[in-house]
């Protein structure tokens, strides 16, 4: 028997750029989530005052964030950049034909397949960076915070998304009652995240977070929506092999125990935050200002 991996958390990338192509023609019905964080992420810039004439949706997948930006950055040049080449198809499906581009209707989005921690892209050369859920499947957030500002240009402007540690906090609880392998994914808190902007040379950051409660009759169609985008467990300690019946039988009855008014929770603590390319503002002592906020929200699944 293999000796357990000293970081069972780490991220296999080959694996997740896999599952997530397997899952490009399911992902859009499946995505509620996902789509409603970007919605949500999308109404703060309602707010802020940007006119970028280049865009990076990173960790693009099949491409709603980038429709959005499109309709609300409408001269603005697109790159959409994912790990999976699957889901960079699957999003240009939804371009404008050639010809129409052709005619001015929209400037078709340029695909970059690449990894957040080492963005294919030069220095200083993004006005904005877009990311929706997409940071929690790296494995040094530091590293891609920084690509994030090495691409930026001074005055320029990230927006993210990512999931906190509670997120699905009901599924590791059940799986955990059962073995000790790693099933859910290690996700980081928004403290963090708001020192880690810092370091990587953003300014006022502002992080904020909320809990979306989604509601599922079993444990076997949370699995299955899981699936359908995508996030499979793909870190180095998950189990080596399929999990027996009986095994995932206990699973589903210690997973019972959170079950209300008959449906069961899968919580997900979702992280927002924002912050600009320049120099900090500092308290007179000279501590940087990161701003925190919390919010909460529920939704039905299923």
């Amino acid at each position: 028997m293999n000796p357990p991996p000293t970081e069972p958390h780490v991220i296999d990338k080959r694996a997740t750029r896999a599952s997530f192509s397997r899952a490009a023609s399911t992902y859009d019905q499946a995505a509620v989530l996902q789509r409603e964080v970007g919605d949500r992420m999308a109404e703060r810039l309602d707010y802020i005052r940007i006119e970028p004439t280049r865009v990076l949706d990173a960790g693009s997948g099949t491409g709603h964030g980038t429709l959005s930006l499109a309709a609300r950055y409408a001269k603005a040049q697109r790159i959409a950049l994912d790990l999976s080449p699957a889901m960079l198809k699957a999003a240009g499906a939804k371009e404008p034909a050639r010809w129409l581009s052709a005619l001015g209707v929209r400037p078709r989005t340029q695909p970059v397949c690449g990894d957040l921690e080492r963005l294919p892209l030069a220095a200083a050369s993004i006005d904005m960076v877009w990311s929706n859920l997409a940071l929690q499947w790296v494995n040094d957030l530091p590293a891609a915070l920084g690509e994030f500002a090495r691409i930026t240009r001074s005055g320029g402007l990230v927006m993210f998304s990512t999931f906190g540690p509670d997120t699905l906090k009901e599924l590791r609880a059940a799986f955990g009652e059962v073995d000790g392998y790693s099933h859910v994914s290690r996700f980081t808190d928004m403290h963090d995240i708001g020192d880690m902007l810092l370091e990587a040379g953003f300014v006022t950051p502002v992080v904020d977070m909320e809990t979306i409660t989604l509601t599922y009759p079993s444990l076997p169609e949370l699995m299955r929506d899981l699936k359908a985008i995508g996030a499979h467990n793909a870190t180095a300690g998950r189990r080596p092999g399929l999990m027996g019946r009986q095994a995932f039988a206990r699973v589903v009855a210690a997973y019972e125990r959170f079950r209300r008014d008959g449906r069961l929770p899968a919580t997900y603590e979702v992280v927002y935050g924002h912050a600009w390319r320049g120099e900090a503002r500092r308290t007179a002592d000279g501590h940087a200002i990161v701003r925190f906020e919390r919010a909460g929200a529920g939704r039905d699944r299923g």
